[in-house]
């Protein structure tokens, strides 16, 4: 072989492997690149009609949303519209559904007749508090007692508020006569049921509307838990009190099926693990912490607070009460759903749950 055919040969191999180390080196180069470049990031739009200054927001809301973004380094956001700013109280579940938001709290009372079964668990005598309503919602969608009627979006997590209190301006209310002809705010169908049981009139208003309902006189009073009195500013208003546990809202926090659909499994275990009855427990014990609070304040005041712990014994209150649960039985039953089972059910996860 000529010299000039081995120095050729030499060059053409020099080459080659210096293009092949360009080519490594390129490839490395990417992947390092690739490896440190700034993930996706989702942002969830979440409304709720809760005040911005609420507990709700502050001490449940706030931390949990914190909690999605520091365990998904990022790749998480939530960004809350208190105040029904983003979707009206009462449409708040189907704007989820739709996805005109990603995630939404809501009362189910404000949809009359869309969870007839979950609504059970208000009928008086199964709770005593917000945490032991919480656990119970939370266990009875669980154990699928109730989780059908949520099978257009993908619930996060149930709960549950305090037992409801009446309070008025001026008018204590002491037996169900002193109800009648009165006008009183119902949060829920039950609540209506029972309220109308006493002679009085239920009148329908999301809890953003209470307050100036009360000070127009629209309502003479209405029936509520203590934490949000104190989240709407009714306590301004109102300086009768009678603390009688005749039922309990339930609430929920929901997210659109298709949203969570669209994560990868990572970003979907993050959000489960920060869903169910973790976050049940969180906002029960969130809710009897303000009950006390809210209550303490309005007696520091010197506002009138009647006590009526047992109403289901109390011979005055017994009768209305009773009526009003068979009411509500009966016409879910009227639905062809087996409104007597799920009340079976909901007894014994208000024992299980009993604090």
């Amino acid at each position: 072989m000529s010299i000039k055919i081995k120095v050729g040969a030499i060059s053409l191999f020099i080459a080659v492997t210096l293009g092949m180390t360009g080519c490594s080196g390129q490839s490395d180069s990417n992947n390092e690149a690739s490896a440190t470049s700034p993930q996706e990031t989702t942002t969830l739009r979440f409304s709720h009609f809760w005040p911005a200054t609420s507990a709700m927001q502050t001490d449940v809301f706030e931390p949990w949303a914190k909690k999605l973004e520091t365990e998904s380094n990022g790749q998480l956001k939530v960004e809350i519209y208190p105040s029904a700013t983003l979707s009206k109280a009462d449409v708040t579940y189907d704007s989820t559904a739709k996805g005109t938001i990603d995630i939404g709290a809501q009362v189910q009372g404000y949809d009359a007749g869309r969870f007839p079964l979950t609504q059970i668990a208000e009928l008086p005598g199964l709770s005593n508090s917000a945490s032991q309503m919480s656990c119970m919602l939370q266990k009875l969608y669980d154990d699928g007692d109730i989780s059908t009627e949520y099978n257009d979006t993908h619930l996060l997590f149930m709960m549950g508020a305090g037992p409801g209190a009446f309070h008025t301006v001026d008018k204590v209310i002491r037996t169900p006569e002193d109800m009648k002809g009165m006008r009183i705010r119902r949060p829920s169908a039950i609540a209506g049921d029972i309220i109308e049981a006493t002679g009085a009139s239920p009148v329908g208003l999301p809890a953003t509307d209470i307050y100036t309902s009360l000070q127009r006189g629209v309502i003479d009073g209405l029936s509520f838990a203590w934490s949000p009195t104190g989240d709407f500013r009714i306590t301004e208003l109102t300086n009768a009190h009678t603390n009688i546990p005749f039922y309990s809202s339930a609430l929920l926090v929901t997210m659109n099926k298709d949203k969570y659909e669209s994560l990868s499994d990572d970003l979907k275990k993050i959000i489960d693990d920060n869903s169910g009855k973790v976050m049940a427990d969180i906002a029960g014990q969130m809710f009897d912490r303000e009950d006390s609070r809210v209550m303490e304040q309005a007696r520091a005041k010197g506002d009138t607070i009647i006590e009526i712990p047992d109403p289901l014994n109390d011979p005055d209150w017994k009768g209305p009460l009773e009526k009003g649960t068979q009411k509500y039985l009966t016409d879910v039953k009227a639905l062809g759903l087996d409104a007597d089972a799920v009340y079976e059910k909901a007894k014994v996860a208000s024992a299980a749950c009993k604090v």
